[in-house]
């Protein structure tokens, strides 16, 4: 187990000695720890500037914009812009995707960022986050193309994210481990205070949107009936259900005392793919899960291996404990074709 309370900068030295981690990297996360820190920063005082409600606007997406969501992307855009082997950056409030060079070099990075997931739960006071992840390309792309940034999952050389609640932490991976870093107050230095996170294989706590249960496939809902039959049922034990509506907020949850965590593909969100976005949500969130021993599937196929379309793509999601994933890829497959 690492030592605690190494700073970012520290712990981040250490993976560059023990595995190579390149410098101007260690540079990048900085850079997106600083936008964290100012994000949640915003977060915590947003009701006395009132920050909170909506910019009367929409992003790419079609959802109403919070305030705090173009703040959020602000603050990506300008710190992420620092390192300078950043080719492009990709969010999810914006259409386009935004190329800081116009002759990517192999070796440069794209970035893909969800700047404030969760923002309509700002003004219940619930907790929010971001989520990041870096693609480091080995060939030189056209940065006239847009599509030059679809990149598989598996691709990533490094994802995390940051939970702005009660305290505010930022969980990364390098394809090292997963480890969480806490902001210290005062010091404006994040912390590690919870090294090498695991995700047990076995779980019994579950967390997804009942009130779409009769939009779901038959897989989803045979899962879902077995969870709560509880010890009567085919399951034979008792199941915990939970629901934020963060993501950030349940795939944390899920690093520390483990579960599963659902949004499926269902007849309410079918046409689009699904309801989270592949390149700034699930791939970055897959990479962590698995790097924490857990798994992440679309319910048919690995998530990071899911070839993208478009950069604001839509997939299924089903991430967490090792035993319920593969139990729900084993409903899928036993599904006939008209059930899913």
């Amino acid at each position: 187990m690492r030592e605690k309370q190494l700073t970012l900068r520290q712990f981040l030295l250490l993976d560059h000695r023990q595995h190579a981690l390149e410098k101007d990297l260690i540079f990048l996360l900085e850079d997106i720890a600083t936008s964290c820190r100012i994000i949640s920063n915003h977060v915590r005082s947003g009701a006395f500037v009132g920050n909170l409600g909506s910019a009367g606007s929409t992003n790419i997406q079609g959802e109403t914009q919070k305030q705090m969501d173009v703040l959020a992307n602000e603050e990506f855009v300008r710190h992420c812009s620092n390192c300078g082997r950043v080719a492009a950056l990709v969010s999810e409030e914006v259409d386009e995707v935004y190329w800081l060079k116009s002759n990517p070099e192999p070796g440069d990075y794209l970035v893909y960022f969800d700047p404030l997931d969760g923002s309509s739960n700002l003004e219940l006071n619930l907790s929010v986050g971001s989520i990041f992840s870096v693609v480091r390309i080995a060939h030189a792309i056209d940065a006239s193309d847009d599509r030059s940034v679809l990149r598989a999952g598996h691709e990533q050389v490094c994802a995390g994210y940051s939970v702005y609640g009660p305290s505010t932490s930022l969980v990364v991976t390098t394809g090292n481990g997963v480890n969480c870093f806490t902001h210290q107050q005062g010091t404006g230095e994040f912390r590690l205070t919870h090294p090498d996170m695991r995700i047990p294989e076995e779980t019994s706590e579950f967390a997804i949107n009942a009130s779409r249960y009769k939009l779901w496939d038959a897989p989803i809902q045979r899962y879902f009936d077995e969870c709560i039959a509880g010890r009567d049922g085919p399951r034979e034990k008792t199941f915990n259900m939970r629901w934020v509506a963060s993501m950030v907020a349940e795939v944390h949850r899920i690093l520390t005392r483990g579960g599963v965590f659902l949004y499926p593909c269902d007849d309410g969100n079918r046409t689009d793919g699904g309801k989270l976005r592949l390149m700034y949500e699930a791939n970055p969130m897959g990479m962590i899960i698995e790097q924490a021993g857990g798994a992440a599937s679309t319910g048919t196929e690995r998530i990071m291996d899911v070839t993208p379309t478009s950069h604001h793509q839509r997939v299924a999601v089903i991430l967490g404990s090792k035993s319920e994933v593969a139990l729900l890829e084993k409903y899928h497959a036993e599904a006939v074709p008209n059930q899913v």
